[in-house]
């Protein structure tokens, strides 16, 4: 991924979208970044993992709603929950 100043990407910008359908542009100011040139298809694909993670978390919610709560259950962290995932998978 190329990185660009604010005022280099207003001077380029037919080229940074050419550019952008290979690769991610960074687009810096005063040193951070302040935004991304991207394609519509890396744009499509974002939105997409982020419709089916809400999707996801919501489905999650529904499920923890059902089930009973129990001692053991609730006295699980976060980091034990976490723990049981790395080792289902």
């Amino acid at each position: 991924m190329i990185a660009v100043t604010s005022v280099e990407a207003q001077s380029r910008f037919g080229e940074l979208i050419d550019r952008s359908q290979r690769e991610p542009i960074e687009v810096t100011r005063r040193g951070r970044t302040v935004a991304y040139v991207v394609s519509e298809h890396d744009m499509k694909e974002l939105v997409d993992v982020r419709k089916r993670r809400e999707e996801a978390a919501r489905w999650y919610a529904q499920y923890r709603k059902q089930l009973p709560a129990t001692p053991d259950a609730a006295a699980l962290t976060d980091a034990d929950i976490n723990q049981l995932v790395h080792e289902l998978r």
